[in-house]
Parts: C-alpha cells; sequence; structure tokens
C-alpha cells in the first residue's frame, strides 16, 4: 500500500514525500483511513512504528476538509500526552506534515510561564498538544474554550494512567462536547487500557499491529550479569570496546541519572548528559539536541523524561538498572529499533534484580538471552538485597512524585518498592489507592450498557491473541 491510497490531500502527500517515506508503517495503514471516516479507534502498537504520524496525519486531513466559524479560545483538536517531551515530538510531526497547509497549532506544558500560552490561545488555535496539569490549570482560569472540541487524542495513555493523569483526564472530557471524535493510542495494550477505552470512545474499532505486550522484532536483547558496583565499569567498557557512537541509558530516578552522568565523565572520560524531570525544560531541550547531533555520546534518562525521544536510527538502548513496572521495559527498549531499523537492547542485571527480569520476561512472553563476562563474573558470596526507593539497596530516596501536574510525570516512591512473592510486579500498593479506588461505587447500568459493544470486541480480540500465540 502507498501513502496515496489512503486518502491523504495532495499537500499532506507533498509533505510526506519530502520525508522520504512512500509506504505507511502498518500502523498508519490501519488508523488513517479509520480517522479520516470519523471512527473511534483503540490503537496499540510498539514503540517506533509510527503511531505519531498515525494520527497527526489524518487530523490534518480532517482539518482541511471543513473550516467551520470558530470563537474566541475555541480549539478543534486537542492532543494529551503525558510529557513535555512527547508533546513536543507531536508537535514537530504536525508542523513537518502541516507545513503546506493553513492551521494554527499550540503546545502547552508545565515548566514554562503560562502567560505567553493564554495568549496565543486567546488569538485563536486550531490544534492544542498538551500535558494535562497545565491544561487544566488553563481551563480552570477560562483560559481555553473546549466546546467546539471535533477530536480528542490521548497518546501514550498507558503512561498516563500510571502517573496517575487518569481524574485530570476526566475532568477536561467534561467540559468536551460528547459527541466528538476520540482516538486512543498506546504502546501496550493492558486491561486497564481496555479498561478505560471503555468509559471514553464510542465502538471503536481495534487496531492492533502487534502481538499484546510484545517487542519490536529487530531488537537483540542480551543481559549481562553484573555486581550493582560494577554496573558503571562494565557500561564504559561495552561503550569504548564495541565503539558505541550513541546510548541511550536508563535509570530508576533523577538521582542515579545525574550519577551514572558524572561518573561515566570523570571516570572514564565518556561525554554524557542526564534528562529527568528536576531538570529545567531548556537544559531538557538542550541534552536531547546535544546528543541527537552527536556532540554528546550517551544521554541518561528516567523512563518519564525518555518519553518523546524521537530518534530514528539510535542504534543502542541500554538499561542500567531495570524498571520495577514490566510494561516500562517495553517503552524503554522500544527507543531502539524504530521505523523498522536494527536496535539493540542490553540490560545490566545485579542479583537484587533477578525478580525483576522474571517479571519482564513473564510479560514480554519471552527469554531475554544471558551472556556471562567472564572479568565482570558476579560474586557469588553478595545476597539480594530489596530495592528501595526506586533504588537497588540504595539509603537516599529519588524517587518521582506521581502525577506531576506540570507535565515531568513519575511516581510515588511506594511504587518502587520490590514486589511481594504475592503480587504481580505492576501492583498498586494498598496505601497509594484512593479513597475512591478503596470503597467501589456501585455499577452504572447505562455504562455498561454503553461499553458491551466495546466488549464484545474486545474478547475477540483476546481470542485471536491467543490463537496467534
Amino acid at each position: 500500500m502507498k501513502f496515496t491510497e489512503l486518502g491523504l490531500n495532495e499537500s499532506l502527500l507533498k509533505a510526506v514525500k519530502e520525508q522520504g517515506y512512500t509506504e505507511p508503517t502498518p500502523i498508519q495503514a490501519k488508523a488513517i483511513p479509520l480517522v479520516i471516516e470519523g471512527k473511534d479507534v483503540l490503537a496499540a502498537a510498539q514503540t517506533g512504528t509510527g503511531k505519531t504520524a498515525g494520527f497527526t496525519l489524518p487530523l490534518l486531513e480532517r482539518l482541511s476538509q471543513s473550516k467551520p466559524p470558530m470563537k474566541k479560545k475555541q480549539i478543534r483538536v486537542l492532543v494529551l500526552t503525558p510529557t513535555r517531551e512527547l508533546a513536543a515530538q507531536v508537535a514537530d510531526s504536525i508542523a513537518t506534515y502541516g507545513k503546506y497547509m493553513s492551521y494554527r497549532s499550540m503546545v502547552i506544558f508545565g515548566g514554562v510561564g503560562i502567560n505567553p500560552q493564554f495568549a496565543a490561545i486567546k488569538k485563536g488555535v486550531d490544534i492544542v498538544i498538551a500535558t494535562p496539569g497545565r491544561l487544566l490549570d488553563i481551563a480552570s482560569q477560562d483560559g481555553i474554550d473546549f466546546s467546539a472540541v471535533e477530536t480528542l487524542v490521548l497518546d501514550e495513555a498507558d503512561r498516563m494512567l500510571d502517573m496517575g493523569f487518569i481524574h485530570d483526564i476526566k475532568k477536561l472530557m467534561a467540559m468536551m462536547p460528547k459527541h466528538k471524535q476520540t482516538l486512543l493510542f498506546s504502546a501496550t495494550f493492558s486491561k486497564e487500557i481496555k479498561t478505560l477505552a471503555a468509559g471514553l470512545l464510542k465502538d471503536p474499532v481495534l487496531v492492533e499491529v502487534a502481538r499484546e505486550n510484545s517487542t519490536a522484532g529487530k531488537i537483540s536483547q542480551v543481559v549481562y550479569p553484573v555486581d550493582k558496583s560494577r554496573k558503571r565499569e562494565l557500561l564504559a567498557q561495552l561503550i569504548k570496546t564495541n565503539d558505541w557512537k550513541q546510548v541511550l541509558v536508563f535509570t530508576r530516578t533523577k538521582h542515579g541519572a545525574n550519577k551514572v552522568c558524572k561518573q561515566l565523565e570523570e571516570y572514564s572520560g565518556i561525554k554524557a548528559a542526564a534528562i529527568h524531570g528536576n531538570k529545567s525544560q531548556g537544559a531538557r531541550t538542550k541534552a536531547l539536541a546535544d546528543f541527537k547531533e552527536g556532540r554528546v555520546q550517551v544521554l541518561v534518562a528516567t523512563d518519564i523524561a525518555a518519553r518523546g525521544i524521537d530518534i530514528d536510527q539510535l542504534p543502542h538502548v541500554v538499561n542500567f538498572e531495570l524498571p520495577n513496572v514490566p510494561e516500562d521495559y517495553v517503552h524503554r527498549i522500544g527507543r531502539t529499533g524504530r521505523a523498522g531499523m536494527a536496535g539493540e537492547a542490553v540490560s545490566l542485571v545485579c542479583i537484587d534484580e533477578h525478580d525483576l527480569l522474571k517479571a519482564i520476561e513473564r510479560f514480554t512472553k519471552s527469554s531475554i538471552k544471558k551472556v556471562d563476562l567472564e572479568a565482570f563474573r558476579p560474586d557469588p558470596s553478595i545476597e539480594a538485597e530489596p530495592i528501595q526507593n526506586g533504588r537497588g539497596g540504595g539509603k537516599r530516596g529519588g524517587g518521582q512524585r506521581n502525577g506531576n501536574r506540570n507535565g515531568n510525570g513519575g511516581r510515588s516512591n511506594s511504587r518502587n518498592k520490590k514486589p511481594s512473592k504475592n503480587k504481580p510486579a505492576n501492583a498498586k500498593p494498598e496505601n497509594d489507592r484512593t479513597p475512591t479506588e478503596k470503597k467501589k461505587k456501585p455499577r452504572n447500568p447505562h455504562a455498561e450498557k454503553i461499553g458491551s459493544n466495546l466488549q464484545a470486541k474486545l474478547d475477540k480480540l483476546d481470542k485471536k491473541s491467543s490463537r496467534r500465540r
């Protein structure tokens, strides 16, 4: 299939061609026609498969088909993302493909002044790309009018759920028209995502181009067992021995990212930069730009800050520390192997993280190759320690706040504790549950009726997935 067969106008096709694309990815081929038709869509695809263009291209096409009169502060399209970086990535996609069209778009997130955002909305905007917290702040001050919203997009919906944005999203949706198009895009397709979709989407079309919770097929994965105290040394050796020019390294905490970055530069002479929620927006943007341009060899990031990092040919991803939540592993390694390119994902695993590794392998339904390096063989006398506050055996904190309203995102410290044997790795601690969650509300018959059609489709999808496995 060619882009010319998807129903896009000549202006969009010209912009697509300039980017060197002639054939859509599977998620684009399936989603674009549905979005243009005005259907609600629930789409799941591996990170790096082109799902951003899968909704930005048809949204721009729909905008070109009509130009209704707009009142002050009204918008036509709203795209919600969990982080600043992802919002910026979506905005870049819209700017790239809409360069030959007449429209106005803007990005709204925290960490920058709010007054210029108020002013830009007043001038008139067609498309708003925003993080939920800052947008809700603006809406609460009557700074934006959602009454004319035609399409709502929830991008990286799984991450927004994980970050506690669900309540903000529901408040925002209450301000929007009931009759609108809603698109939900996610890298993983969990039960929580399906539950969210049942409440937000109307008779959606399900689009899934990869096996549920799978990792991209062109990413080679390897685990190196190593003592926690020697991880930095092994990382430096891998980078130098293999002559890696561009490496994205993941840590669990902001403090850990700073520490790894400092150690690589001071002890190994490797140019590195850190990106996380405590960094200013300017510092984060500069670090990412330096990494893309090759001025920095290693970018050390936390899970939240890494959302939105979009580098087509990023060759190497390293898990300096395994994530506490198995879904995050899929998102992390999905930064490489994008757009059909090959990639390599390396995990440095100490004895404290063996249970986390098992949880990841169960979640992805795969066994990851283990390679023992004689020079870094773990000391058998070392016993496992519980992973506290997001760091293996650490005494200091460093956990991120849950549901950060400025789009930095993060989890509470309680999410970072080592999971018990009786609970799944991604179980939510009792103390983190809100009173509403602890005391279940009676079922809403009307809501059940609305979601019945979706549930039937989900059941079919589950059966189809089971047959594929």
